[in-house]
């Protein structure tokens, strides 16, 4: 199996800490336009979700951003390249969901009702990308989980994310994509 690296990861967390914007998916675009992020990888089960957390934490969400990264670093890269086709989950859902663990400070143990709450973005990022169909497309499953996740911290935190239709840039470095099917097209 492949990983992401922790020399790929630790780029990412040092972009990330750079990084003064508000708005995760700005955050994504800078940082996967890099020539360390490809455009279909394991680097996205670290970036995606360290996106979030980074724009939570300069949005004013009270979280440790070092610490939180270094977490979401340590999540992402226990994730397998080609975990979608593999596992039939996508590791940018994974990624969402490790950030937001981190965020609400969850762990498998954990009152019921955060606990599902926490799964209600997750899921939905999963039954989109399902609605959509594939194949692949890390930059197209990166907006969709992360257009979630920013869902669920504007209702559940007194931080709010900007949300808006983001327009993909990767399409002509993907010869999958779908094209006008994409909803980011």
């Amino acid at each position: 199996m492949i990983y992401v690296t922790e020399e790929i990861s630790r780029l990412i967390i040092e972009e990330c800490l750079k990084n003064k914007s508000c708005d995760p998916i700005e955050i994504f675009n800078d940082i996967a336009r890099m020539d360390f992020i490809p455009m279909h990888g394991p680097e996205h089960h670290v970036l995606d979700g360290a996106c979030i957390l980074t724009a939570f934490h300069n949005a004013g969400g009270n979280i440790d951003l070092e610490r939180a990264l270094e977490m979401m670093m340590n999540e992402g890269m226990k994730m397998p390249i080609g975990s979608c086709g593999l596992w039939g989950v996508c590791g940018a859902v994974t990624s969402i969901g490790a950030a937001l663990s981190i965020i609400d400070r969850t762990r498998s143990i954990a009152p019921a009702q955060l606990w599902g709450d926490r799964m209600n973005p997750t899921s939905s990022a999963v039954y989109r990308m399902s609605e959509i169909g594939g194949p692949r497309c890390c930059k197209r499953n990166g907006y969709i989980s992360m257009t979630e996740a920013i869902k669920y911290i504007n209702a559940n935190f007194d931080v709010k994310l900007p949300i808006y239709n983001v327009k993909c840039t990767f399409s002509d470095k993907n010869p999958q994509c779908l094209r006008e099917k994409c909803p980011y097209n």
